[in-house]
């Protein structure tokens, strides 16, 4: 079963210097139908003004992932880590018991767009970490590479695995979806069909009791999957 989350129906607002897009509830919007799915807890598609961004502020018990898709966004924390996030790297940041932390446009001049991702932990009170790595292309092109979970590159406190793929036009990648297992895909970009029905640019969809997720491109696209339990 494939539902359809459609990039429209997201919350949105804008301040000036953000337009953000919530799939899931977050801070003042609320919608009781799509407050989480499983343990994805927020994906939101934030894009910001030049020179403009997110002053300190504190997180805990939360594992966090930022995908940069247009620009270079300068992180700063209460740990001691700085530097810039580029589209092909993802950062990971397990809040636990409590971190602050800072993410700006690093450009003058141009926007910047990132998804924002939360994953619940599998336990409270997980002392705070910090990862960046990037990412080959070859490690993602016309495939799923496997970006971050308990066994990946990247390392989550969560039995949750996140997979991404950079698609040409008409390539395919495919995950298998274990018993008992569910899945959330993400289009950072482009159009795809997912298990034959079309999504486009911004749009999610769940799918549970499928045993394989199948994403074909009808452009160039980039897509996140998350496998969670």
């Amino acid at each position: 079963m494939v539902q359809i989350r459609p990039s429209e129906e997201r919350g949105h607002n804008q301040i000036g210097w953000l337009d953000t897009h919530f799939t899931f509830s977050f801070a003042d919007y609320f919608d009781p139908a799509h407050t989480q799915f499983r343990t994805l807890r927020v994906l939101n598609e934030d894009v910001v003004a030049p020179g403009q961004g997110f002053g300190m502020h504190p997180h805990r018990d939360m594992e966090i992932l930022t995908w940069v898709l247009e620009g270079a966004l300068q992180h700063r924390d209460s740990m001691g880590n700085s530097g810039l996030i580029r589209p092909g790297e993802l950062q990971h940041m397990s809040a636990g018991t409590g971190l602050m932390h800072s993410e700006f446009n690093a450009s003058a001049t141009d926007p910047v767009r990132l998804l924002q991702i939360w994953i619940l932990p599998e336990r409270k009170g997980i002392k705070p970490g910090y990862e960046q790595l990037a990412f080959a292309d070859a490690d993602l092109r016309n495939k799923f590479g496997h970006v971050a979970g308990p066994k990946a590159p990247l390392t989550i406190h969560q039995d949750a695995d996140v997979h991404i793929a950079r698609l040409d036009k008409g390539a395919e990648a495919t995950h298998d979806l274990a018993r008992g297992r569910h899945a959330w895909v993400q289009v950072a970009k482009g159009s795809v069909r997912v298990n034959g029905k079309e999504l486009k640019r911004g749009d999610g969809a769940a799918v549970s009791n499928e045993t394989k997720v199948r994403v074909e491109a009808v452009e160039p696209s980039e897509v996140l999957l998350f496998d969670l339990a």
